[in-house]
């Protein structure tokens, strides 16, 4: 006899009190229903139902064994519908977190497009630069930047994002003119401690930044005078004047194309980080995840953090 089925009728048994309405919901005789728990009782060694002409109740070690099956059963009939689910059209809440600093234009194109092509999934976002336990807060899905991902999360990379030293032209041309750079040390380490710092909580904070220039890698001195785990109020600050900041180019592509901020190393390339999708697990990942993160890495030129065709 086939276990699984044996496993059915337990369990419709148990919740109906009647091995006739458990057989009617499974299409079989009220008979077989019976050789399939018997044959059940006799693999287990054990009695799991007390029958009698009017009722059937659960036994003592019935009852353990029912809380264990039905568990088992729903894991099967949950595993069952997401391979199916697989092969319908994307559908349902897709949860997902992400840095702060994708509240912008270029991100909303982004999901514009992913909308036009899945508009039965309905996109709920949540932007902080603080890392969610994706498990314990029910995410789907989280997109982080770190070149060192974490070792209990499933990841898949979407492509490099490049961070700039920005700052206002004002707060530039005072800093420049306290630090001229001596004859011939153009590509040598800058000294950015008489610059006002301010490093968002996403990056290490340290004393140096590593940076890449004409003569390979040098670390150029920063002092920071604020924190702010939000990048939107650290790229307000910039602005503002009160201070430079490491800010993705996302966030300041436009200002550096109209010069209302200007690199603070023009010299030296941006720093450039990985852009992940993180989950937590391969098995059954649903079609609203799967095409989320297959838009995402398809819609982004690597290296760059720009757009094709949404």
């Amino acid at each position: 006899m086939d276990m699984l089925t044996s496993l059915k009728v337990f369990r419709h048994v148990a919740e109906s009190g009647s091995f006739t309405a458990a057989a009617t919901r499974l299409g079989l005789s009220p008979a077989m229903a019976s050789k399939h728990i018997a044959r059940l009782e006799q693999e287990l060694g054990a009695r799991l139902l007390n029958r009698s002409s009017r009722h059937v109740s659960l036994t003592e070690a019935g009852a353990v064994y029912f809380d264990h099956c039905r568990e088992a059963l729903d894991t099967l009939d949950g595993a069952a519908a997401a391979l199916r689910e697989g092969h319908d059209e994307p559908r349902g809440s897709l949860r997902l977190t992400a840095p702060v600093w994708c509240a912008t234009g270029y991100f909303a194109r982004l999901l514009a497009g992913y909308r036009s092509r899945y508009p039965q999934v309905i996109l709920d976002l949540h932007l902080s630069n603080r890392k969610a336990d994706l498990a314990r807060e029910a995410f789907d899905l989280a997109l982080r930047v770190t070149n060192d991902p974490a070792a209990n999360l499933i990841v898949r990379r979407i492509c490099d994002i490049r961070f700039h030293a920005v700052a206002t032209p004002e707060l530039l041309r005072a800093y420049r003119q306290r630090s001229k750079p001596a004859a011939g040390t153009a590509s040598a380490a800058p000294d950015l401690s008489k610059l006002n710092a301010i490093i968002a909580s996403y990056l290490p904070p340290s004393s140096t930044l590593a940076v890449s220039g004409p003569a390979g890698q040098v670390g150029a001195r920063v002092s920071t005078i604020m924190r702010s785990d939000n990048t939107s109020l650290t790229y307000e600050c910039v602005l503002a004047g009160v201070g430079a900041a490491l800010l993705p180019e996302w966030l300041v592509q436009e200002d550096l194309a109209t010069g209302r901020l200007e690199p603070v190393m023009p010299q030296f390339a941006p720093i450039t980080v990985t852009l992940h999708a993180a989950y937590t697990s391969r098995m059954f990942l649903t079609p609203k995840v799967r095409t989320f993160i297959d838009y995402l890495a398809a819609a982004m030129k690597p290296g760059e953090g720009q757009s094709r065709a949404p």
